[in-house]
């Protein structure tokens, strides 16, 4: 049946079966530890909930049928995701990163891994030629922001997933911004595909969550390995919230995009305002890119103010706007990168990248579009 839905019917019916037992139209909460045995090792499916939980994996393999994967896995947050991922991978593996990457992925790669043996070049991955020249022999995989986080920069995930195949190497894109709703990577030829369902999929700001979602059993198996061995699973309680926020993940991204479009658009046309990244506008360099490999544009936006004090004096005065680090709730929230999400980078590294004290980050809500520009008029002094 699920073959033939759209995806608007499908991200409120996937995961909501009807319970068997009882006939509750909602997955029941399974709020336990372990599981009863009628002998030793004859279990009724799960043992314990580390390795494996009825709420968690009804989430589990919900998701999976909306990224068109063949396993889904549950993790306490974005970051524990990518974690797992990335240490499917032994000493001396090389991967080859988006540049501008989300700044927890950064710390991890450049903090952590790298005192195992892991070694990592950042390139811009919009580039195709710049991620074949980084390639090496010792490279193990290929991670891709797309768009990036915040500079929205757009990679071709075909063109990339054919360089991976073509080299027997791994292809994982980090799909947080567009959520499945807009892009689906495995469906281009990504191998991995993870999300901080924090954001879009949750989409209320009350669950810290991670999903990764595998094109083949095998990968999958391989991330349940390292998810079980290190234990960094999702509590049956966010496994539930997950699933409710996800009912309506249509309405709410149809709403996002409505108002960012909109919000793009005009944000270029006021005094102060030197530079708005959106891939749905048409002077963004990978626009038909865009357009050519997600159903839409998302509503994540970032803009470049005049001066760092015209940047400080808006965050400071907006109202309705949240000023916040995360994205992807119904309410907007409004950050500076540089000294937030991607405090991590060096300083210099930032500014190379345009990731500077001017730019701001704008996950645009789902707030009527006019109260949002009324806001920002009156936080840039424009009223």
């Amino acid at each position: 049946m699920h073959e033939s839905l759209t995806k608007e019917t499908l991200v409120l019916h996937t995961g909501n079966e009807i319970d068997p037992q009882f006939g509750a139209l909602s997955v029941p909460i399974y709020q336990v530890s372990t599981f009863l045995q009628d002998v030793h090792g004859n279990t009724k499916g799960y043992e314990y909930s580390r390795s494996g939980n009825p709420t968690r994996e009804a989430l589990e393999k919900a998701f999976a049928r909306l990224e068109h994967g063949r396993r889904g896995l549950a993790f306490g947050s974005g970051i524990a995701a990518i974690s797992a991922v990335f240490m499917c991978f032994s000493s001396g593996a090389h991967f080859v990163v988006s540049d501008v990457v989300y700044g927890g992925t950064y710390r991890l790669l450049t903090k952590i891994l790298n005192r195992m043996g892991m070694t990592v070049t950042f390139v811009d991955t919009s580039d195709l030629a710049a991620v074949e020249a980084a390639l090496t022999p010792q490279t193990r995989a290929v991670f891709v922001e797309t768009p990036t986080n915040p500079m929205m920069a757009v990679s071709d995930i075909r063109a990339i997933a054919a360089i991976c195949k073509a080299r027997g190497l791994r292809f994982i894109v980090d799909n947080t911004f567009m959520s499945p709703y807009w892009q689906n990577p495995l469906l281009l030829g990504a191998d991995i595909v993870v999300h901080s369902a924090t954001k879009y999929l949750g989409g209320h700001s009350d669950v810290l969550a991670g999903l990764v979602v595998t094109a083949t059993e095998e990968l999958g198996e391989e991330v349940h390995f390292i998810q079980k061995a290190m234990g960094g699973v999702l509590g049956p309680q966010d496994s539930w919230l997950l699933m409710r926020g996800i009912k309506t993940l249509a309405v709410r991204m149809e709403q996002h995009e409505r108002n960012a479009n909109v919000l793009a658009q005009w944000l270029g046309t006021l005094p102060g305002i030197v530079k708005v990244h959106y891939p749905g506008l048409e002077s963004h360099p990978q626009h038909r890119l865009a357009k050519a490999q997600a159903g839409g544009f998302g509503g994540m936006i970032s803009f470049e103010l005049a001066s760092p004090g015209l940047a400080e004096h808006f965050l400071s005065r907006v109202k309705l706007i949240s000023l916040a680090i995360s994205l992807g709730g119904v309410e907007s929230l409004i950050c500076l990168p540089a000294k937030t999400t991607h405090a991590s980078f060096p300083p210099e590294l930032l500014e190379a990248l345009g990731v500077n004290d001017r730019l701001v980050r704008f996950s645009v809500g789902i707030e009527n579009v006019e109260d949002l520009k009324q806001d920002i008029l009156q936080a840039l002094g424009h009223d």
